[in-house]
């Protein structure tokens, strides 16, 4: 496996538990419809949170959470509204990054709530 591949994964595997130990339920990993993927779907209280997860090696070209294009969105926006109806769901969708950066002595973990909208 690709060495990005491998932080990728292990950066989704930190964001999880992350989540857990916030009190998150994790509902989903990489839930896949048409040309998207959704990280993460999780439940905390009565909102359905979508977590995008972006690991980088480093900072030096930009934050991890500047990595998530307009298009991207768009097909996320589409794979949670098709989950939403195929699950007859009746919540709040509120769409999360979570940012992960290696450092020195293991990862910076930033929790970004409400990061974009949908339209």
């Amino acid at each position: 496996m690709a060495q990005h591949n491998e932080l990728g994964k292990k950066g989704e595997q930190l964001a999880v538990d992350f989540l857990l130990k916030n009190n998150y339920e994790i509902i989903e990993r990489n839930y896949r419809f048409d040309k998207a993927e959704v990280d993460i779907i999780a439940k905390k209280k009565d909102i359905l949170a979508i977590i995008e997860v972006k690991t980088r090696s480093t900072s030096e070209f930009g934050d991890p959470q500047d990595f998530v294009k307009p298009k991207q969105i768009q097909r996320l926006v589409k794979a949670v509204d098709e989950y939403i109806t195929v699950n007859n769901l009746d919540v709040e969708v509120r769409f999360d990054i979570i940012a992960i950066v290696k450092a020195v002595k293991g990862f910076d973990i930033e929790h970004l709530e409400n990061a974009f909208y949908h339209f």
